[in-house]
């Protein structure tokens, strides 16, 4: 890339910050954080989702009338109707299609996943359309609060992390979401299908770094969209509280980069810098977008700060059994798994949540699939 390439990267990088809602310092981003509303939210995420949607555009738009014959309209779900079933979602499959649309209307931009993946449909058999996506993938390695909740030391965290996966997606589809589905779709990662995918997926495949195999899904980790999270809050089965509420992330990370920006930025760093990768199992490539994202600042000289912008969001853990931590912490050579179906967390979320909503609250009703439709008219 030329020096003056690499300028117009750069004054592109300032401009897109300024139009995201960033103010910019000496020492890096600034944003509203103390008045922010959910909208607010929103539009700082906007720019990035824009882009997703385009970028997905080609692939999706010729199908784009076939995948919402799956969603439901409002007026013609009966609740007391609905019944939920977990589908896994194969490659190349019409379900694929099917998540990978139904993920790009999320008020934020929701990645693919990175490493080892799980991904299902909550489906409605009875209605035949989708009640929400669950897609599970690798964690990133370092999470204070989840480290701290833990209580991790190093070597412990080498051995065991293979045995966690965090939800880069996780939630309900409307109209199924106005009346609370959302906490179905969350309870569904507790199942004992779950752990069952992922054992026969990947419990018997030894990493590439270690060696070993996982065996068990032990954690799943997920964060809150806006701040504070009402979907996870209160979620509880039996004696049991599902999701853990164990902090707050600092406030870094990627997404004001995912407009456009990280792809020529990956140029950049590709021909201006070397991969730091230590083990010849992790490839020859660079290892995360924060490691491209952090090279490219330096080259343009910007702030390491730009890496902050300060939206931070709460931290959940889901411990799929109990003693997690002591097995985690290498304490223990297992745990003890917990063994409710989807079935039953299914039948508890109706009761529980589903159906008292839909009868005190009929707004669901005026959902219309085609308001979802994203590229132009049927």
């Amino acid at each position: 890339m030329s020096k003056s390439s690499q300028d117009s990267l750069r004054a592109r990088v300032l401009a897109a910050f300024r139009e995201q809602g960033f103010e910019l310092g000496e020492s890096g981003l600034t944003w509203r954080k103390a008045s922010a509303s959910k909208n607010d939210l929103r539009r700082l995420h906007a720019h990035a989702l824009v882009y997703l949607r385009e970028r997905a555009r080609p692939k999706l738009e010729p199908k784009e009338s076939l995948l919402l014959r799956y969603i439901a309209s409002g007026s013609k779900i009966n609740p007391t109707k609905i019944r939920p079933r977990l589908v896994a979602v194969q490659r190349g499959s019409l379900e694929e299609l099917l998540f990978r649309y139904a993920r790009l209307h999320w008020s934020i931009p929701v990645s693919a996943g990175y490493g080892r993946r799980l991904r299902f449909l909550v489906w409605d058999e009875y209605h035949d359309k989708l009640i929400g996506l669950i897609g599970l993938s690798d964690p990133v390695f370092a999470l204070g609060p989840r480290d701290r909740w833990v209580g991790w030391g190093k070597e412990a965290k080498r051995r065991r992390l293979k045995n966690v996966m965090d939800a880069f997606v996780l939630g309900a589809v409307p109209p199924y979401a106005q009346i609370l589905a959302g906490k179905l779709v969350a309870l569904a990662v507790w199942s004992r299908e779950v752990r069952v995918a992922f054992r026969e997926r990947y419990g018997a495949r030894p990493s590439r770094i270690l060696g070993e195999a996982p065996g068990e899904l032990a954690l799943v980790t997920t964060t809150s969209a806006f701040g504070r999270s009402s979907l996870y809050n209160r979620i509880r089965f039996k004696e049991h509280l599902v999701y853990q509420s164990v902090g707050f992330t600092q406030g870094t990370g990627d997404f004001p980069f995912l407009n456009g920006l990280y792809q020529d930025l990956f140029k950049l760093v590709r021909e201006k810098s070397q991969p730091t990768a230590k083990h010849a199992e992790w490839g020859r490539g660079f290892r995360n977008r924060r490691e491209v994202i952090s090279k490219a600042l330096k080259l343009l000289d910007l702030s390491p700060n730009f890496r902050v912008h300060g939206v931070r969001r709460e931290v959940y853990v889901v411990p799929m059994g109990s003693d997690v931590r002591a097995f985690l912490r290498a304490e223990s050579a297992r745990f003890e798994p917990h063994n409710y179906t989807f079935e039953d967390l299914a039948a508890y979320a109706l009761q529980r949540w589903i159906w008292p909503r839909a009868e005190r609250d009929p707004r669901y009703r005026a959902f219309e699939p085609e308001s979802w439709r994203l590229w132009g008219s049927a």
